[in-house]
């Protein structure tokens, strides 16, 4: 079997910007490695996630639940809800569970981080995207359907082992832009956020301004311009938890890459509570 090296070249510059963080990398990817690290993750079996439908006024939302693999009773665990991308829309309740859901049935995050995590999905687009002349970029408006989400979360939140001061939300490309419109919508539920290549939501600032928000966005992306995410991190200047990863290399598609093979995200949103 032909061996692939995969080469990457890591730069790291931190930035203190009034308190705000600013990480610059360049990474060099090997392609054929990308392909096999996807694949790996894709072919792990998704049974622990179960699947289950919400319905409410003739409304349904398919999703899935992974629960902690040794669920210990009495015990508290954090929610982590993981939003998809646009190519994953429907209703079989399979695709939402893209690459970057699926770490969390890897061995290494599943042990040292046990959650329930909530895997949604949309038939329709939650959020749409529309040119800001002022701003001079891309901005995300949410729609009607994340409403029953928001339901669905009411509902969730209720269970007593899920632990309400560790509601996390995480999402790529139209999930990152999901993820802060829950934010925005509903700042007191969470305490932290990721959101990978989104088109920005500033409707809400004024009450996201000291959560914890990690950015991250390649130069390169052409889908879901870099530029939204530079705009919003200047407008959460001074909020000492906020993160900007930026991957001057890295586009659209292969934004992921990095974080497919460790725990660096699960292990950043674990360190925070409300």
């Amino acid at each position: 079997m032909k061996r692939i090296i995969l080469l990457i070249t890591f730069f790291i510059i931190l930035i203190d910007l009034k308190a705000q963080k600013t990480i610059l990398e360049k990474t060099t990817v090997d392609s054929a490695a990308f392909v096999l690290k996807r694949k790996a993750l894709n072919n792990i079996d998704a049974k622990p996630f179960e699947k289950l439908i919400f319905e409410l006024n003739g409304e349904k939302l398919p999703y899935r639940l992974l629960s902690p693999k040794k669920l210990k009773p009495n015990a508290k665990y954090p929610l982590v809800i993981a939003l998809h991308n646009s190519s994953r829309l429907g209703n079989d309740n399979e695709s939402q569970l893209e690459p970057l859901t699926r770490t969390w049935l890897t061995q290494q995050v599943r042990e040292r981080y046990p959650a329930f995590v909530l895997a949604p999905q949309f038939e329709t687009r939650p959020t749409i995207y529309s040119n800001n002349e002022e701003l001079k970029t891309l901005i995300a408006t949410p729609q009607q359907n994340i409403q029953l989400l928001i339901q669905l979360l009411a509902k969730l939140i209720k269970n007593p082992q899920i632990d309400a001061n560790r509601i996390y939300l995480i999402g790529y490309s139209m999930g990152g832009s999901t993820a802060q419109h829950l934010l925005s919508l509903k700042p007191d539920w969470f305490a932290a956020m990721i959101a990978i290549a989104g088109v920005p939501d500033f409707s809400n600032l004024a009450k996201i301004k000291n959560k914890p928000i990690w950015l991250i966005h390649g130069k390169q992306d052409h889908e879901n311009p870099f530029l939204g995410s530079e705009k919003l991190f200047e407008q959460l200047q001074g909020n000492k938890t906020a993160r900007f990863t930026i991957y001057e290399n890295l586009n659209h598609n292969n934004i992921n890459y990095p974080f497919f093979d460790n725990d660096d995200l699960a292990k950043w949103l674990f360190k925070w509570k409300k």
